[in-house]
Formats: C-alpha cells, structure tokens, sequence
C-alpha cells in the first residue's frame, strides 16, 4: 500500500511540475519588460562613458527589437530622446524607456519619475537630471539637495536637460 501512495504522490508531483512549466512557457517570462543589466563593454552613446560602473544612475531604453540602450543618467538618456535621428533610431520602435530611482537605486519607467533639475548632486558627468518615484520624494529630496523645478517625463525640454 505504501509504494502505491508513494507512487502516486510521484505521479502528482510530476504533473503538478508539468503544468507549471507549461503555464511559464505559455505565459513567458514573468518580468518580460525587466530590463537587462548593462555590461562591461555598454557604453552610452550620446558621451561614450561606460555605464556599468554608475549603477546608482543607469538608464535605459528598450526597442521593440530587444535591443537595449544605456546611459550613464537621464541627462544623456534625453539628449538621446530629443536628438533619435541623430543616433538612427525611430520613436516608433522605443518599447520602454527606463531610469534609476535616486533613493531606491531600482529601475522604473521613466514616464512615472518626477525629475529634479538643478540640485547639488552630481552625477558621473556632472549636474544632472535626478530621477524619484514620487512627487513628495521629489520635494523632499529638493528641500536637502536644492533644484529649480520637479519635472514630468513629457515635461523635459532640451532647455531643461543641464549642460
């Protein structure tokens, strides 16, 4: 009776496995749109600097090609969003744009960041652009660091971007 119970519960286990494999292959990747990390050759495009190394500030954007661009911070990310043709790319194809949440140092999309210009942080290459979750993060981080406006993603001109 016990190798009957114990064969069973086999069985049980090997389907029970089954489906869940079937289901995750059914369903992908649970984090389709997690970006991946950058590596030791990734460089940004719009500076040249390699990005791995400035992981606190790291930003993304995604094509729908899978290919992911990186940058050393949102700074160089939006002079490459406000200049695509520029780097031959198309708006069109951008599958997500993503940046690093100053205090969380996660990845979020870049169209809910508040962003800060003009504080007394810098980034790697200087002022920068200094990406938050919240609009009460946003006034609290102003209130310690300084910066003149809290911008929205849309709201970010070239005027805006620090030089």
């Amino acid at each position: 009776m016990l190798s009957i119970i114990r064969l069973m519960a086999a069985k049980i286990t090997t389907g029970v496995v089954g489906a869940i494999v079937l289901l995750l292959l059914l369903v992908g990747p649970v984090n389709a749109t997690e970006p991946r990390h950058p590596g030791p050759k990734d460089r940004c495009p719009v500076c040249g600097m390699f990005v791995e190394k400035y992981e606190n500030w790291i930003a993304t954007v995604v094509f729908e090609d899978g290919e992911h661009v990186f940058f050393d911070g949102p700074k160089d990310l939006f002079r490459f969003l406000h200049d695509l043709e520029k780097y031959g790319h198309d708006a069109d194809a951008i599958n997500d744009v993503l940046v690093t949440d100053y205090y969380t140092t996660k990845r979020m999309k870049a169209r809910d960041a508040f962003f800060v210009v003009g504080s007394d942080v810098m980034g790697p290459m200087g002022h920068e652009l200094v990406a938050l979750r919240s609009e009460s993060e946003a006034e609290t981080f102003v209130r310690d660091h300084g910066g003149g406006k809290i911008l929205r993603f849309d709201e970010v001109t070239e005027e805006e971007v620090p030089k």
